[in-house]
């Protein structure tokens, strides 16, 4: 999508659609949609009168305009809500629903101006890109019928003309935050045919070129001298050789922070010999979107130049039932010394998150870490398919964390590390089980597994498995990968570096 930003009023704006918010508790039309309203000879106000639009959260509608009145030929209002409360999520979902309808009505551009009641020009101008284009995406590679109708250009408009460099700033973040969305979407979306632990590491290579990043790609064999047992025995079942992807950003100058950033790259998660049923393998494709996340946020980076030295790993390897796979009962190494009894060959993803934090604390030695893994389908049923799961064993990182997820409008929750329940991890014959002997709270047992492969580093561990992919539209996208946790991790970003 063409980005630009308007150096002309709302009546004077070439574009197929113009895009207007309205607030649900607006006695009377704001400036801008008054201007508008009067340039049509008041046609807004009675349309909205008869269709009783009352500005609520995903109210639309939308009237087509008299072209010597006006510069653009449909004119779209979308509702804001109250003005109490206004924020960026609410402009997302605004400019997401109207680019939505402004294309599928055939508009090939659109300009928008969503004036949320309090919200600087700067956050609205990202907030509305991000929106028009994340509720835009579509994932149609595969299909011999693409559809014709599609959003091209989008134009900004900020009428102030002191807010202009402010309103054009977060006009580029959210291209570059949207972008990195919908790269991680792409990722999820790819069959897994595709996108196999090679595909992965070629597609950190093309990344780091572009962005000029450190990358390190290291083998089995380097895996193995490393003394990542834990990781290698997931791969171990599979013919696609293993992937352990190194990405680093280091900006100029002197660094805020080194964090590293944690995806699960489980190309293909069928459960090993402790094989999944096959409707609980069919989406299975998914189990990387971790992984994806990483890439998709190293995409970003060099183009926000953020003064904070970021490392991204992904431990990628498919997890599959074959006769040199690791079975029950089997026990491996990790790198940091600890042995583990494998309860189940389909709690796989710890592992290889295990041998990937053990990694990071050895050889980057992190400020904090941060991993995200479609990991548990307890985190499910603890919170449903609209929010994800966080785990910290530091509360200053974790309110951080939260807060970025909040500025993000993604939904997150945080969850107990209770140490009771580590009890369930014993092993008679290894440091630590994969899974619990008991019942219940599997996703905080996961949680508590990883923890002993920190260090006591300041960790925070999000549970993504349902919110990676979603089988129903969404506010902000289609069904399919959603690139959750990409601007959640530019959010905290952003705010360690004092950009937000």
């Amino acid at each position: 999508m063409k980005l630009s930003l308007s150096q002309s009023g709302l009546t004077e704006t070439r574009a197929d659609a113009l895009i207007l918010g309205r607030h649900a508790d607006e006695a009377r039309l704001s400036p801008a949609l008054a201007s508008v309203d009067e340039a049509l000879g008041g046609l807004l106000t009675r349309v909205m009168a008869a269709e009783k639009f009352e500005g609520k959260p995903g109210q639309l509608t939308h009237v087509h305009a008299d072209g010597r009145r006006l510069r653009a030929p449909r004119v779209l209002v979308a509702g804001l809500g109250p003005k109490k409360g206004s924020n960026a999520e609410v402009v997302r979902r605004a400019a997401s629903a109207a680019a939505r309808r402004a294309r599928d009505l055939g508009a090939r551009s659109a300009a928008a101006y969503l004036a949320a009641d309090g919200l600087p020009a700067r956050a609205r101008a990202q907030a509305t890109v991000e929106g028009a284009v994340l509720g835009t995406y579509r994932f149609d590679r595969y299909l011999k019928e693409k559809s014709p109708k599609q959003l091209e250009a989008l134009t900004v408009v900020e009428p102030e003309g002191r807010q202009r460099a402010a309103a054009g700033e977060g006009m580029r973040a959210g291209e570059v935050w949207a972008a990195a969305t919908c790269l991680t979407r792409d990722l999820v979306n790819e069959p897994a045919n595709v996108v196999t632990p090679s595909f992965l590491a070629r597609r950190a290579q093309e990344i780091a070129k572009a962005g000029r990043l450190g990358l390190k790609i290291l083998e089995r064999a380097d895996c193995a001298k490393l003394g990542m047992g834990a990781y290698i025995g997931v791969a171990q079942g599979s013919e696609e050789p293993p992937k352990f992807i190194h990405l680093s950003y280091t900006p100029k100058g002197r660094a805020r922070r080194r964090v590293a950033i944690i995806g699960k790259g489980i190309t293909f998660d069928s459960g090993g010999l402790d094989l999944k049923p096959a409707d609980g393998m069919y989406r299975m494709k998914d189990d990387m979107a971790g992984a994806a996340t990483v890439l998709g946020l190293f995409s970003a980076l060099p183009k926000l130049r953020l003064p904070v030295e970021v490392h991204g790993l992904i431990a990628a390897t498919e997890n599959m039932p074959s006769g040199t796979a690791q079975r029950p009962g089997d026990v491996v190494r990790a790198m940091n010394g600890l042995t583990i009894e494998i309860g189940n060959t389909d709690a796989e993803g710890r592992l290889t998150l295990a041998d990937a934090l053990a990694y990071a604390v050895r050889e980057i030695k992190p400020s904090e870490m941060i991993d995200l893994a479609t990991l548990t389908g307890a985190i499910v049923i603890a919170l449903g398919q609209g929010m994800s799961g966080v785990f910290a064993s530091d509360d200053p990182l974790a309110g951080r964390v939260l807060g970025a997820a909040e500025a993000a409008g993604e939904k997150m929750w945080r969850m107990p590390l209770h140490d009771e329940y580590k009890d369930g991890l014993k092993s008679d014959i290894a440091d630590l089980n994969n899974i619990s002997s008991q019942r219940g709270g599997g996703a905080i047992v996961a949680g508590l597994f990883m923890r002993d492969f920190t260090d006591g580093k300041p960790w925070a561990h999000l549970d993504i498995a349902g919110t990676a992919f979603s089988e129903r539209e969404l506010p902000l996208g289609p069904k399919g990968g959603t690139g959750v946790g990409v601007r959640t991790l530019l959010a905290y970003l952003s705010a360690v570096a004092g950009r937000r």
